[in-house]
């Protein structure tokens, strides 16, 4: 096979008109898996701690080294001059339905580029559904927290113990 006749990439092809060896799909094509996907995209699936638990691991995997582990866009790639993304916790991206980050996955948006090719369709709603837990983190006080605010000592609660 690797003896047998075949257009090198990126080299003439005598054989098309244009002279390119890669051919354009013929409009009206779909690519294989792209109607399964936008079904998914189209579907959220129901927030539980198995998807938070795979948001965790994808966002750990791919986000951190721009958005950093909290989410306020302080990753590594920041400490080596690139571009500071935009913090999960400004109130316009607290404000935005989770929709949003998955589109931003989906798409890209600035100079993120698309992630729809790295990252599958439930796994960008596992990622936005983590999003939204860092935000909560984040700007949680510890009376909302159920049962945190008795564990911290207080001039209310001296003898409090952790």
């Amino acid at each position: 096979m690797t003896q047998q006749k075949r257009y090198d990439v990126y080299r003439r092809a005598d054989l098309w008109a244009d002279g390119a060896e890669a051919r354009t799909p013929p409009e009206g094509t779909v690519q294989q898996g792209a109607l399964a996907d936008d079904s998914a995209l189209d579907d959220p699936p129901p927030i539980d701690a198995a998807l938070l638990q795979r948001g965790r691991e994808r966002y750990e995997a791919i986000c951190t080294p721009c958005h950093g582990l909290t989410g306020h866009g302080d990753g590594m790639i920041v400490a080596r001059g690139f571009p500071k993304p935009p913090s999960y916790h400004e109130d316009r991206l607290r404000a935005a339905p989770a929709r949003y980050f998955v589109d931003v996955i989906t798409n890209g948006y600035g100079v993120m580029y698309r992630y729809a090719n790295r990252v599958a369709p439930r796994d960008r709603w596992a990622v936005a559904a983590y999003i939204r837990a860092l935000q909560l983190s984040q700007g949680a006080r510890v009376a909302e927290v159920p049962g945190l605010a008795d564990t911290i000592p207080t001039e209310a609660n001296p003898g409090a113990r952790p």
